[in-house]
């Protein structure tokens, strides 16, 4: 038995917004739920509804911008910078900038649609 798994075939996401989702290690993909590791790339415009995950969330971006909201403060990251968003943080995740945002999430424990808690627009 190899003491490694190198991932080759993340899986994507289904979205309707334009942005794209390529989940490398996670429930979906390889059933770990403790840790979820995804790519992805937001696209000029993308935003999504204010949420308070189960999870911590961590980001780090490769290139672009990356707007947050958490709470009540305005937080803007930048490429080569990350964040630690704390579990039950109610947080808005949003790119109003001009160029697409590429970034990588982690999240502890894993992703779970069921834990994310989206509220309605």
């Amino acid at each position: 038995m190899k003491k490694y798994f190198i991932q080759k075939s993340p899986f994507v996401v289904p979205t309707t917004d334009g942005k794209l989702i390529e989940e490398h290690h996670g429930i979906p993909t390889t059933g770990n739920k403790n840790i979820s590791i995804a790519h992805m790339i937001a696209p000029s415009g993308w935003s999504e509804p204010f949420q308070t995950p189960e999870f911590e969330e961590y980001t780090y971006i490769i290139s672009g911008k990356k707007q947050f909201i958490i709470e009540d403060e305005t937080i803007i990251l930048e490429a080569g910078q990350s964040i630690k968003i704390e579990v039950n943080t109610r947080v808005q995740y949003s790119n109003p900038f001009e160029f697409p945002c590429e970034y990588i999430a982690i999240c502890t424990p894993a992703f779970d649609f069921e834990k994310v808690h989206r509220e309605e627009e």
